[in-house]
């Protein structure tokens, strides 16, 4: 089955829970590189998981299946994989794994909440010393939309809502050209609350205008922030298709804007401006006049309209992680991600791929001329100070310069190196 079509996806995180014993019998540097060791054996076998070493012990293991059984039978092989001893430079060792994971319906997986629950699960493993598995899709019913609502009103008065950036690296330039703001909410009694609810939620309730504002006005204390390291980029917040024919909202938006100074850019889906193209494209014109970067996201998940792409103000166009997360395992999605690029380029805008997960991935975004990639290969959404520290630390030149960063490819590949 095409992995297009599968419904699961699966996070499993591995941690060798011996490490401090094998490291008294290996000696420090030979511990180091263990992990290493491990992740080969697991990739030996599980040849569609994209494996990533996240840690000194820990391995993220990323795959799609049919049924949930599938993320069981592979936990369970990689068990009996480290349930005998493995050589180790000529001598038997044993390696004790801690084995977590999380699955969810592809359709309705968040990649935060993925990774918070497997992580969950990855510390229950070695309390309880047994394979544990969380599953997103029984969390039980679906919150119930009034409370939502309501709750949502005072969440900013609260200090409930909060940000996070993913960073963009520029691949000809090697830098961290921008981050996109992602907002988060951690309600008090049900924790983190995913944005595919609560911003359905604001939309129908006519409360996304304040909740973006607020978003606005907190990217750009953010940016002051980070200017005062020594880091000017641009930051990116997310805008409601609703909003472009706000009058209102745009005034408003328009004035924190010029206030601040901010280098701030917009990002706007494709399918939004089809409400009401010519209010939308107007507003849209506003904005890119004051200076401030309009980006087109999650280009070709909808149904893409080159009548009203060629007429936007748009400096970036970002090409969905659909197309990008089987890139190097499909005959089709390379072809439309490399006309994609072509077009976005024939109208003056720079290129953005999401969802980039692997070295090779990204070594072939750069062949086809993708200006920028964004993914968990450079960062998870991370906070404001995380993100200065990523700056400071240029962390993402690490991904061309450490050979051990392509452990982030599919397993795939160590079968055929």
């Amino acid at each position: 089955m095409p992995l297009s079509i599968l419904p699961w996806r699966f996070l499993a995180l591995a941690d060798i829970v011996n490490f401090a014993h094998l490291r008294r019998h290996l000696g420090a540097p030979r511990a180091d590189c263990l992990v290493l060791d491990v992740a080969d054996r697991i990739a030996e076998h599980l040849a569609e998981a994209r494996l990533a070493v996240v840690g000194r012990t820990t391995i993220e293991i990323a795959f799609e299946g049919e049924t949930p059984q599938d993320l069981e039978a592979a936990l369970d092989v990689i068990r009996g994989v480290f349930s005998r001893q493995v050589d180790l430079d000529g001598e038997p060792h044993r390696i004790e794994l801690a084995l977590g994971a999380a699955i969810a319906a592809v359709a309705y997986a968040d990649d935060v909440r993925l990774v918070e629950a497997a992580e969950q699960a990855m510390a229950e493993a070695r309390v309880d010393e047994r394979i544990v598995i969380r599953d997103l899709s029984a969390d039980g019913p679906g919150i119930d939309r009034l409370s939502l609502v309501r709750d949502l009103t005072k969440a900013v008065q609260r200090g409930e809502m909060f940000l996070q950036y993913q960073p963009k690296v520029h691949l000809r330039r090697q830098k961290v050209s921008s981050a996109e703001a992602l907002i988060r909410w951690h309600h008090p009694v049900r924790g983190l609350i995913l944005p595919g609810d609560f911003i359905t939620a604001a939309e129908e309730a006519r409360i996304i205008g304040p909740l973006t504002l607020w978003t606005i006005e907190q990217v750009i204390a953010d940016q002051k922030m980070l200017a005062a390291q020594g880091h000017d980029i641009t930051l990116f917040v997310n805008i409601s298709g609703q909003l472009l024919g706000d009058s209102a909202f745009v005034a408003r938006a328009c004035q924190i804007v010029k206030t601040s100074c901010g280098n701030i850019g917009f990002e706007i889906t494709e399918t939004s401006v089809i409400r009401d193209p010519e209010i939308a494209i107007g507003n849209l014109n506003v904005f890119a006049e004051m200076g401030i970067v309009i980006a087109i996201d999650d280009y070709g998940a909808g149904l893409s309209s080159l009548v009203y792409l060629k007429q936007l103000p748009a400096k970036e166009l970002k090409i969905d992680k659909m197309f990008v997360i089987q890139l190097t395992s499909s005959n089709r999605d390379p072809l439309i991600v490399r006309s994609t690029i072509d077009l976005a380029h024939a109208l003056d805008m720079e290129v953005t791929a999401e969802g980039v997960e692997t070295p090779s991935a990204m070594a072939l975004l750069g062949v086809m001329g993708c200006d920028m990639v964004q993914g968990f290969l450079i960062s998870r959404p991370i906070s404001i100070g995380a993100l200065g520290q990523f700056l400071d630390e240029e962390r993402h030149l690490g991904l061309a310069g450490d050979p051990r960063a392509a452990f982030n490819r599919p397993a795939s590949f160590w079968k055929s190196a």
